[in-house]
């Protein structure tokens, strides 16, 4: 792309590098008058939708905040909520929300399987340990089929476990459920990426024969020296507050893109493959690896690569223990807690401890300008899981809670109770139509949450 004028840049304005690659551009000043003649305006902005797993429930006590009685009080955050602090006016807590396809059914009680394969479709999953598995479309992706249609990428899906697991992984269904909740369509899991070096390469396009890829590694460039020509010019046609978005931007690049080759260098040994697999991506520390799958995600939704993004901290039965903050027991078996204090405590540490972890992604995201707000607030996020109480395997009063501004059509710093079992679709259809998809129906619906700030109604 030339930018040796000054006239107003494309909202898909890009830096061409090297093979396939690349480099999206953040909204700048001088994209205004480009936008201007769109509907998506600084006044008006694009909307993001992102949804983040959490597995095997929670402690109840520390996760819920203190009721003002039924219907809509104001949010007093909780033990477990209090990382949320500083976006407190953009959160909103939901009780009472359930999912009743996630039941058995009268197919035995694969709880966790189940729980995760009804969380964005309400549809009870078929039970089989082969590959005739079937679901129901989820939200994102009834999202991202429409306010996705001019992105490079339809939607982002992301875990930080992996999704190898095959056979029978709980009570006679597929592992395909359990290693995913994301369904292009009722018969198509789309599979989830944990490693940070391909998430990376799939958001800047780089490509080439292994050949050059293996060559650009042992060169140890960045992908930004392959468009520094173009980088100069563009720099020269911006005005100055633009020149520093694009240069704090660039440097953020450059900065994850270190991270991931450090990880790099060290799940390989510090050697490179002959034939060129890019090395793995994945870092050895937990916490590492999450802050760096959430910032390829900031950065995903700041050049709007992609306005939907699906995340699983963990898979459902997850026992990965967290001694980083003192908990040595694994997760799933800690979530059966037998009503015990010791392990109640230590249940609450890895809830509050993947809230911490969320709350980075917000504060990054409430940091970064975007038209008029941030994006934070042009963004809807919803967080929580198919399970309640990991000790009983329920699916009624799931956790869940929904940040961010949606562009003015979220109104936070609220704590809402519904009458008890009721659909947790209903909130998905309002969240979608929020995004500005309309929808009828979606699962077990029954119709959208008729509540102020969440319901067009």
């Amino acid at each position: 792309m030339n930018f040796v004028t000054k006239k107003a840049l494309p909202r898909r304005a890009f830096l061409r590098g090297a093979g396939s690659a690349l480099i999206g551009l953040p909204l700048l000043e001088s994209m205004i008058p480009a936008l201007s003649a769109m509907s998506s305006t600084p006044a008006n902005p694009v909307k993001r939708l992102g949804f983040v797993y959490i597995p095997n429930g929670v402690c109840q006590g520390p996760w819920w905040p203190k009721s003002g009685g039924p219907g809509d009080s104001k949010l007093e955050l909780s033990p477990t909520l209090s990382p949320l602090a500083p976006f407190r006016d953009q959160v909103t807590v939901l009780r009472g929300l359930a999912h009743h396809q996630a039941e058995g059914l009268g197919d035995g009680d694969a709880e966790h399987t189940r729980a995760g394969s009804v969380w964005l479709n309400g549809v009870h999953p078929k039970l089989t340990e082969g590959a005739d598995v079937r679901a129901g479309k989820t939200a994102d992706q009834i999202a991202a089929d429409q306010i996705c249609k001019d992105t490079a990428l339809t939607s982002l899906e992301l875990a930080l476990e992996p999704n190898y697991m095959v056979g029978n992984c709980n009570d006679g269904y597929s592992c395909v459920y359990m290693n995913t909740f994301v369904w292009k369509t009722a018969t198509m899991p789309l599979p989830m990426e944990n490693n940070p070096r391909v998430v990376f390469e799939r958001l800047f396009g780089m490509g080439g024969t292994a050949a050059e890829r293996l060559a650009e590694i042992r060169r140890n460039r960045s992908i930004l020296d392959s468009v520094s020509e173009e980088m100069a010019g563009l720099q020269k046609s911006l005005g100055a507050n633009d020149r520093v978005i694009v240069s704090e931007y660039l440097d953020s690049v450059r900065e994850i893109e270190q991270r991931i080759r450090k990880a790099a260098a060290r799940s390989d040994g510090g050697a490179l493959p002959e034939v060129l697999e890019r090395p793995a991506g994945i870092p050895e520390s937990f916490e590492e690896h999450a802050k760096l799958m959430f910032d390829l995600q900031w950065l995903a939704y700041r050049t709007d690569v992609t306005r939907v993004i699906t995340f699983q901290l963990a898979r459902e039965f997850s026992n990965r223990s967290y001694p980083n903050i003192g908990v040595t027991d694994g997760h799933h078996t800690v979530s059966h807690h037998e009503n015990t204090a010791a392990k109640q405590e230590k249940y609450a540490k890895i809830n509050k401890y993947h809230m911490e972890l969320f709350a980075y992604f917000l504060g990054k995201m409430q940091s970064t300008p975007d038209g008029d707000g941030s994006l934070l607030d042009h963004s809807m996020f919803l967080y929580g899981g198919g399970i309640s109480d990991g000790n009983k395997h329920d699916h009624t009063n799931l956790p869940l809670l929904v940040a961010g501004g949606g562009a003015g059509s979220l109104k936070g710093g609220r704590y809402l109770e519904y009458p008890e079992a009721t659909p947790m679709s209903n909130l998905l259809i309002s969240l979608l139509d929020k995004a500005g998809v309309k929808l009828d129906k979606l699962g077990d619906s029954t119709g959208p949450l008729k509540i102020d700030g969440l319901s067009a109604l």
